[in-house]
């Protein structure tokens, strides 16, 4: 008896894996319920070192390893005593919605057979206090420019339309209550 994987759907939280069971009969299907589509994991290390565990002194620094192996090394944001030469996490926030809503556009503008040659977005994220008073990352701009060639090239009105299914299609969009707005620049 052999197993073939199906379609993928979302029911209610849950995905269901349509399984079709192969016997000697006939083909039957199985549904298999699971939580997670996919898992995503970062290894986060920082060490005191030789400095001391004072407010003002410790070391901000500290290393990301992700599943894959690549290493990178971040810090606090200035402004909280971080190094201003490492990505911090309100910047990695910035970046992991940017990247998000560029590999979803990019999808639907090839779907679309649309021939992008080059895709800039100089995102800004602003910290501020949101409705509950708390510090947050409340809105990201993404100011992107789009560089098209070949004979079909995108109006206005397909470009706002890729924007907004790339949005809405976004994971990370989808998991965050930051508003996000995109504002295409011209090239």
């Amino acid at each position: 008896m052999g197993e073939n994987v199906g379609a993928v759907s979302c029911r209610g939280g849950c995905y269901v894996r349509h399984v079709v069971q192969a016997t000697d009969a006939c083909p039957a299907t199985v549904r298999v319920l699971s939580k997670h589509m996919s898992e995503h994991k970062v290894t986060l290390t920082w060490n005191r070192g030789d400095k001391p565990f004072e407010y003002q002194k410790y070391s901000r620094d500290h290393t990301w390893k992700f599943d894959g192996g690549h290493e990178m090394e971040a810090s606090a944001a200035p402004a909280y005593l971080g190094n201003p030469n490492l990505v911090d996490p309100e910047e990695a926030f910035v970046a992991s919605l940017s990247s998000c809503h560029m590999l979803t556009f990019l999808a639907l503008a090839c779907k679309k057979k649309f021939l992008l040659d080059e895709y800039v977005d100089e995102a800004v994220g602003v910290m501020e206090k949101n409705t509950e008073g708390r510090l947050a990352i409340t809105r990201v701009t993404l100011r992107q420019r789009l560089k098209f060639s070949g004979d079909k090239q995108p109006t206005p009105q397909e470009v706002e339309e890729m924007n907004h299914g790339a949005h809405e299609q976004c994971f990370i969009a989808n998991s965050v209550k930051t508003e996000v707005k995109v504002e295409p620049q011209q090239s």
